[in-house]
């Protein structure tokens, strides 16, 4: 049985890794700030406490602010440094394998036509820049032949217990508000927790894939329309997508720029902007097709949704 430790264990993608690779015979131990018995503290991790594992996952990270509140020093303190120690701690014992989740902000905040692993990085935010800090330290060193580093990219990770824009989306659309915003076609790649787990545990099973930087995600993207459709699918509903003229919805931004209301012109784009994903890299490394489909991990998803909403009724 396979040893691996996990940083960010009880985070929405640890804990989704976790059972997992706990399905596939590996034995999981944690790090936290206040471990349990299952877990070591970060204090007390050194390279002795990696020498009896196969396999070193660092998911622990500060992730995006979509507010802008966070400091920057914060990302750099958390997303960088804190990846510098565990992969410093990775090179000094006998571990064999380090994967680093890093995201596809380290390379691009914006994407005219498709991202790919070899564009060069150009990232805006703090959050995008403390990523591809690690990212760069990592890549700086001389990885011997007997271990494998691997850099992963995910876009928008969904699967159950996610608390991000897609559960603002199902329960726009779970309240039976109309989404106004129908003429705009956009894309976007998003990347199921189940398909990210699957090819993590590739990652450790396999010793023919090369270290480098991976983007992960689902094989097609989809646009906010279908997103939206597939959600009401999943409520057994229809779903209520108004055409207005994209002209009319302009305008209306342009006034809510000038009254501070919930849309503006900013958050137009970024509700409409598109962001597709490669994943041919990862595919072509692993042989192998992913667990989901877009669309059933999608559904996946809205169903787990559906069923905590009923949850957290009774």
């Amino acid at each position: 049985m396979k040893k691996v430790l996990i940083t960010g264990n009880k985070g929405f993608v640890g804990g989704n890794l976790t059972s997992f690779l706990q399905h596939k015979n590996k034995q999981i131990k944690g790090v936290s700030r206040e471990p349990n018995a299952e877990e070591v503290s970060y204090k007390n991790l050194t390279s002795k406490t990696l020498n009896d594992t196969s396999t070193l996952i660092h998911l622990a990270g500060k992730a995006h602010d979509l507010k802008n509140s966070a400091n920057d020093n914060e990302y750099f303190e958390v997303n960088t440094n804190l990846t510098k120690r565990m992969f410093d701690l990775f090179m000094e014992s006998t571990c064999k394998v380090f994967i680093y989740m890093s995201s596809v902000k380290a390379s691009a905040d914006e994407v005219l036509g498709v991202l790919l692993e070899d564009a060069t990085p150009n990232p805006i935010t703090a959050y995008g820049k403390s990523k591809l800090a690690a990212e760069k330290y990592i890549l700086s060193k001389q990885i011997p032949q007997n271990k494998r580093v691997y850099i992963l990219r995910p876009c928008m990770v969904h699967g159950p217990n996610n608390k991000g824009n897609l559960n603002l989306l199902y329960n726009i659309v779970s309240k039976r508000i109309p989404w106004f915003l129908g003429l705009f076609e956009n894309k976007r790649s998003y990347c199921s927790v189940r398909n990210l787990s699957f090819i993590i545990n590739e990652l450790i099973e396999n010793k023919n894939i090369p270290s480098g930087i991976y983007n992960i995600s689902d094989d097609n993207p989809m646009s906010t329309n279908e997103v939206i459709r597939l959600i009401s699918f999943s409520q057994n509903r229809k779903s209520i997508i108004w055409n207005i003229p994209k002209t009319i919805v302009r305008i209306l931004a342009r006034i809510g720029n000038i009254f501070s209301l919930p849309l503006n012109s900013e958050r137009l784009n970024k509700l409409t902007e598109s962001y597709i994903v490669s994943n041919e890299k990862i595919k072509k490394a692993i042989s192998k097709p992913l667990i989901f489909s877009s669309k059933d991990g999608l559904l996946d998803t809205f169903r787990s949704f559906k069923i905590n909403s009923k949850t957290n009724k009774t």
